[in-house]
């Protein structure tokens, strides 16, 4: 169950892609008319609807990306049958067609029918649709409809079957759903903090996707991100759900970093400073906080707590004072500029104090607890570690300077040979052929499946350049690259073929 959920989220990143084009659009049609919202200016509204076209679409290409992203195949086909089971559903249970089905007033859930909910189980329908009949052969008299062709019909066969049972089961589930995030939402900033909380809390799962669709995303009409670029909600409220998180990415974990780079032991800092500088960078640009997470999550979960603490404290407060700026992509730079002039954001600027604030936390807490109970925090492993990572290297021993060159390479532009190169090592460290089933990627890990994980040499994968390597299950390895990751999986599938 874990690793199917865990592939939702994956699928998830391909539609979510798309957010940061719609923010840029919007952004700048907003500022470039702030008051009128893009109605005082001819290229602004064009810039404003253009970014609207993709953000009030985000249920179709949920059900379009998940049902392309889950199947083993990765097929375009599976994207059309997950548009197809999408607009069965919506069209057999809009308010009208209850209305006629049942001679009554349809129940006010399903006005909400076309959300991001159904598009996720669309898509989901669709991917297990395709991965059962996509090589199915009909006889001799069907034979056209065979294959991929038949994908599509047993999809919309299927869901009129799932669209019968959401007729009884979704005003129920929509309820449900409903209070679980009025629950939250009830409380205030408090549920801004909770929220914040959990967020970090389930990035090492990848889960972390299904709560942000609840709160960010129009499942159960909270909507807190896509009404915030809308310019649709309450000013100082909209983006309580992604305020707090610029300055957490932005100062916090930077900070953070430099602690840990400033504690590594003598030897070691040249290796470090090349990983912290590098998650520090894209974590201040874009948002991109995987890198320097994973760099200590599980040497030191006891760091990862404090920072998933600190981070729902820096929610709580942000809403408190109604400071709100939101994002496309992630709480990098990049989108605080971009929403910092667009009609819900308030006060955002003080995101930024606040964010100086959040860094000296950051700073002082985690070079405090590093020092003051020898936390084994990245460069600061026992020599017995090193000695014995280092007898498990796959080929020559890196030097610290091939080793820090090799940590840079995910975010750093490494060009194709060097992707080759490290590609080959992971490969390698994975257990090859003999032990690798599948090769998969999110936006920053490679999601792998394997017979045995206990087989993976996890000391040879960070060699060659990863940050960590994650073990969720004994059949399941997932290898944190960084943002450059589809380049390395790219090259480990060449590999593997």
């Amino acid at each position: 169950m874990m690793k199917y959920l865990q592939g939702l989220g994956k699928s998830l990143l391909l539609p979510i892609a798309t957010l940061p084009v719609a923010a840029l659009l919007m952004g700048i049609g907003y500022w470039i008319d702030p008051a009128g919202m893009g109605g005082n200016n001819m290229v602004a509204a064009f810039l404003c609807t253009a970014g609207g076209a993709i953000l009030n679409n985000i249920p179709i290409l949920f059900a379009v990306g998940v049902a392309f992203g889950m199947t083993k195949k990765q097929d375009g086909a599976a994207a059309v049958a997950g548009l197809v089971a999408y607009l069965m559903v919506t069209t057999l249970l809009s308010t009208d067609s209850v209305s006629m089905f049942t001679g009554a007033e349809a129940d006010p859930a399903f006005a909400k029918i076309q959300n991001a909910f159904i598009g996720m189980l669309s898509g989901m329908v669709a991917a297990a649709m395709f991965d059962r009949f996509w090589e199915t052969e009909l006889p001799d008299a069907l034979a056209f409809f065979s294959g991929k062709r038949l994908v599509l019909i047993v999809t919309a066969v299927v869901m009129m079957g799932v669209s019968a049972i959401l007729l009884f089961v979704w005003p129920v589930l929509y309820s449900g759903l409903v209070a679980f995030g009025t629950g939250v939402a009830s409380l205030g900033a408090l549920g801004a903090g909770i929220f914040g909380f959990a967020n970090r809390m389930l990035i090492p799962t990848g889960l972390h996707h299904a709560l942000n669709a609840v709160f960010w995303f129009d499942a159960v009409d909270i909507a807190d991100l896509t009404n915030f670029w809308a310019g649709e909600g309450v000013k100082g409220t909209t983006g309580m759900y992604e305020a707090g998180f610029f300055p957490v990415m932005m100062f916090g974990l930077p900070a953070a970093a430099l602690a840990m780079y400033q504690t590594a032991k003598p030897q070691n800092k040249k290796t470090v400073g090349s990983l912290m500088l590098a998650g520090a960078v894209a974590s201040f640009f874009t948002g991109v906080t995987e890198p320097l997470e994973f760099s200590f999550m599980f040497l030191c979960p006891q760091l990862y707590a404090l920072h998933a603490v600190l981070t729902g404290i820096s929610m709580f407060i942000a809403a408190t004072f109604h400071w709100t700026a939101s994002f496309g992509f992630s709480a990098g730079l990049v989108d605080f500029v971009l929403s910092s002039r667009l009609p819900l954001a308030n006060m955002p600027y003080m995101l930024l104090l606040e964010g100086l604030v959040v860094g000296a936390v950051y700073y002082v807490s985690f070079r405090f607890l590093i020092t003051r109970f020898n936390l084994k925090t990245p460069g600061r492993e026992d020599d017995a570690d090193d000695k014995a990572s280092d007898q498990r290297v796959i080929g020559q021993p890196a030097s610290a300077e091939t080793a820090a060159a090799q940590a840079a390479r995910p975010t750093g532009g490494a060009k194709g040979g060097d992707y080759a190169h490290m590609a080959e090592q992971i490969y390698a460290a994975l257990g090859g052929a003999q032990n690798v089933v599948s090769i998969d990627n999110c936006a920053t890990r490679l999601r792998v499946e394997v017979r045995d994980s206990s087989a993976v040499d996890d000391a040879a994968c960070k060699r060659a350049g990863a940050v960590a390597v994650v073990k969720p299950a004994k059949d399941a390895v997932q290898v944190v690259i960084g943002p450059k990751v589809q380049f390395v999986a790219d090259a480990v599938k060449a590999i593997a073929k």
